[in-house]
């Protein structure tokens, strides 16, 4: 007999198969049925992470990878995709108070967010890498050269940025920035020396702030996943949420979005 490739048809078999206490708990926390019911999808993203989330205020429209994605995923539920506003600091209380049904936009899988939620299948893989001043990028290729007390590294709070750094750099001066989206711009300013982001970033930065540099982003200074944020326990979503990307990469949506925003 044929295995069953389909994550949704396997989610369903362990429905049908499993104990009626167990299968009863699952029935109650199918998140799919509820969005289905409400007519929205409502998507916690921080907005200033390009190129997966960016909010532009002047027209108060969201835009990225992640964005186009949500539409799509909504689309296929027959549903309107809205987006919840958070932070990095605040994305995971957001996410488990019940703010929104998922959370997208270049959200790294970690450890420690997976005790609290579960995760779609990843659907990049990538890592951290450094960004600084053309000029400097010699002096910047390893956690070692970094490490230093008279370098300066620039970082967003509250994500696994942030983490990487803390738990990386001892001899560094840290400096914490509050704002993603101009933060490349204290770097050619002068007021920080390098910044330490995921690799796709660092390179769509290089393109958007000539003078800036990605520092070896096919060679990054650590593995890394990204995948979309979904309730624990919510597994016929979960189920539906892998089958929606694995589509999406095979028949070509996923990597005509992705290159529409960083090529």
């Amino acid at each position: 007999m044929k295995a069953l490739a389909s994550p949704f048809v396997a989610a369903l078999v362990m429905v049908l198969s499993a104990p009626p206490a167990i299968a009863q708990n699952i029935g109650a926390e199918n998140q799919l049925d509820a969005i289905i019911k409400d007519g929205k999808l409502r998507v916690c993203t921080t907005g200033d992470y390009k190129p997966f989330t960016f909010h532009d205020k002047t027209a108060d429209n969201y835009q990225g990878i992640d964005i186009d994605l949500a539409k799509s995923l909504a689309s296929s539920l027959g549903v309107e995709a809205e987006f919840v506003a958070t932070t990095w600091k605040k994305l995971l209380a957001d996410f488990t108070t019940g703010k929104c049904d998922i959370a997208m936009g270049g959200i790294s899988v970690t450890l420690e967010r997976q005790k609290q939620v579960f995760f779609s299948e990843p659907y990049l893989v990538n890592g951290k890498a450094p960004i600084a001043r053309c000029e400097d990028e010699a002096k910047f290729q390893s956690i070692a050269d970094i490490d230093k007390p008279d370098v300066t590294v620039i970082v967003n709070p509250g994500g696994t940025n942030e983490k990487f750094v803390r738990e990386k750099l001892s001899d560094a001066k840290i400096e914490i920035y509050p704002d993603n989206v101009t933060i490349f711009r204290q770097i050619l300013d002068g007021k920080a020396d390098v910044m330490i982001a995921e690799s796709v970033e660092t390179e769509l930065q290089e393109k958007l702030h000539p003078g800036l540099c990605a520092i070896n982003p096919e060679k990054p200074l650590q593995y890394g996943e990204m995948g979309y944020m979904l309730p624990e326990g919510a597994v016929v979503f979960k189920a539906y949420v892998d089958q929606w990307l694995h589509l999406a990469k095979a028949t070509g949506e996923f990597d005509r979005i992705y290159a529409s925003h960083v090529k």
